[in-house]
């Protein structure tokens, strides 16, 4: 079974994202920001993150930085989940890192079908 990573620091989109992933037999781990996800990463290695932009202590960029050029986790796809919705946000999401860009609110069959296609990989 796939364990996911859920960094936000909405703790309902946290919840939402969790049960929706949960409810489709993934395993969920979930981290308020990006310095709390590092913590998590470090004791156990998901087999994908989804993370949002804009975050205390350490935003979603930061992250995906920090995941791509650690030799334990570069393989890890990224999913971006943000309200920010401009073509130079998508853009700069996966200059950091990002594998995909999904925007808030998002549909969950969107999100569901973005997953399994980042665990395929």
């Amino acid at each position: 079974m796939s364990t996911v990573l859920v960094v936000d620091d909405s703790g309902m989109l946290r919840e939402m994202v969790s049960d929706l992933l949960k409810h489709n037999g993934l395993n969920v781990v979930v981290a308020c920001d990006g310095v709390e996800a590092q913590e998590k990463m470090e004791a156990q290695i998901p087999d994908l993150v989804i993370t949002d932009l804009i975050m205390p202590r350490m935003n979603g960029y930061e992250l995906c930085r920090w995941i791509k050029s650690n030799p334990k986790s570069q393989n890890i796809p990224v999913i971006i989940c943000s309200t920010k919705n401009e073509e130079f946000d998508r853009y700069w999401g996966m200059k950091q890192g990002g594998d995909a860009y999904i925007t808030k609110p998002f549909h969950p069959a969107e999100m569901l079908e973005t997953v399994k296609q980042m665990l395929r990989k």
